[in-house]
């Protein structure tokens, strides 16, 4: 029989694709077994893992069955490990089925994923315990079905504040996407299909949410609580239903990166159930509750806020700057209330006005120099509904209360002097529904941090100092 030429090229090629590879690509499944034993033997316990293996062509090395039980009780159970590209230098690094349990004085704490792959890694073997706080750098990570939860009571100690405890904390996360990872900082982070839950969380007891998306930008200073910071952060389609919390939330952006000049504060559609949260709450306090949510609400128990806090900063010189404010928020049914201000401020010696508004907290340390601010509150129900409510729980009929409130404006203009005269008539304006805003504006005094503070400690010569002026419409 005579073979072609063609297929004794294939029969060779086939020969030489069935023989197994040494050299290299074992040397490799040998690293990663060795790395993985390696990461773990830090803590006394027992790591097995079932098979340690490469691809035929290379560019694949992978564990399969890898579980580790400490003797604290730890448990790290990864169904497959997997490192694609040049192991010393890889691709991406793939942990499907990860599980990881802790114990500690009688409480479980458990992380699984069902899929975690990491892009660009800068090392092949990652800690399973704690991807995203072990020194790694990576160009992206991915976690797939992530769950979060423990049993028993935990304390949140957030920075600034005091600590705070939940019992039996459970998070779900069904994608969290996160670009430019390093061990200070984030480049961004995306997560959605979010959902919570826990039992006695601060004031609002047992609860539940649900969040659609949470983004943020910009993470920086990660090793530090107290100074860690993002640029940006925004979350959409929130949904909490908790014990004395009943809410949802459209979209919540806070942009923190002032560098650029700009930043602020926007809230899109806050409702709160101000009749479900009266209904969970204590018997001896839903009489006053309820009193407070018909005042707001005209009754329909439903109360639904917007609000904007815009600030902008510009520079004038080296020293100086002019900060630039522009606030709205707005109670459906009920009021709208606004701030303008434009002000001019000295900053401290020596600092750069981009690099002091980037990394600023708060401007405790500026000197003020004049401006102008001017505030304007509206009456969208709100005024109109007062006088009925606080004459009933005053035992007293609403002419009587009218009567009251009108002295009383006088009498506290005559103490302060005749602008507060025209700012509490104006509000006893609006309720009685002779006026339906009322606005204030002020010219502030430019002075050292010693004036200012006496201004404040002296509040009865403020009106002139400030040269305020009040007015209704």
């Amino acid at each position: 029989m005579r073979l072609s030429r063609a297929f004794l090229s294939r029969l060779a090629l086939a020969m030489v694709l069935s023989v197994p590879i040494a050299g290299p690509a074992l040397a490799d499944a040998e690293k990663l077994e060795a790395d993985l034993r390696a990461l773990f033997a830090d803590q006394p316990g027992e790591l097995t893992i079932g098979d340690v293996s490469e691809s035929l062509l290379g560019g694949e090395t992978r564990a399969e069955g890898l579980e580790y039980v400490s003797e604290r009780g730890e448990r790290v159970h990864v169904d497959r490990y997997v490192v694609e590209g040049d192991y010393d230098d890889p691709d991406r690094v793939v942990l499907e089925g990860l599980k990881v349990t802790e114990e500690e004085d009688g409480q479980t704490g458990t992380i699984t994923a069902h899929r975690l792959v990491v892009v660009e890694p800068s090392r092949p073997v990652l800690s399973p315990r704690g991807v995203l706080a072990d020194g790694l750098e990576a160009a992206e990570l991915t976690a797939e079905e992530l769950v979060i939860a423990r049993s028993g009571r935990t304390v949140l100690d957030t920075a600034g504040e005091a600590p705070r405890s939940v019992t039996n904390p459970r998070l779900t996360v069904e994608r969290l996407h996160v670009r430019d990872l390093a061990p200070d900082t984030i480049g961004s982070l995306e997560a959605t299909d979010i959902a919570g839950s826990g039992e006695a969380f601060g004031e609002i007891g047992d609860g539940e949410f649900t969040l659609g998306a949470l983004n943020i930008e910009g993470l920086h200073d990660l090793k530090s609580q107290t100074e860690a910071r993002a640029d940006r952060v925004e979350l959409k389609n929130l949904d909490i239903e908790a014990q004395r919390l009943v809410a949802t939330l459209e979209r919540l952006l806070v942009d923190g990166d002032m560098a650029d000049g700009a930043g602020g504060l926007w809230l899109e559609s806050l409702d709160l159930d101000l009749a479900r949260m009266i209904e969970l709450a204590p018997a001896e306090k839903r009489t006053r509750l309820r009193m407070m949510s018909n005042v707001l609400t005209g009754g329909n128990g439903r109360l639904t806020l917007d609000a904007a806090f815009d600030g902008q900063w510009k520079s004038l010189d080296d020293s100086r700057a002019m900060l630039l404010g522009e606030s709205r928020v707005t109670a459906d049914d009920a009021f709208r209330w606004t701030f303008d201000s434009e002000t001019p401020v000295r900053l401290p010696e020596g600092a750069d006005p981009s690099t002091y508004f980037a990394e600023v907290n708060g401007l405790d340390d500026v000197t003020l120099l004049g401006g102008e601010v001017e505030t304007t509150l509206t009456d969208l129900g709100l005024f109109g509904r007062l006088p009925a409510v606080i004459a009933t729980s005053q035992g007293m009929s609403e002419e009587e209360f009218m009567a009251q409130a009108r002295t009383q404006a006088k009498g506290l203009g005559s103490l302060f002097g005749p602008e507060f005269a025209t700012l509490f008539g104006g509000l006893v304006d609006m309720m009685e529904g002779k006026a339906s805003e009322l606005v204030v504006h002020f010219t502030l005094p430019e002075g050292d941090e010693q004036e200012l503070d006496a201004l404040a400690d002296d509040p009865l010569v403020l009106p002139s100092k400030l040269s305020m002026q009040v007015h209704t419409r």
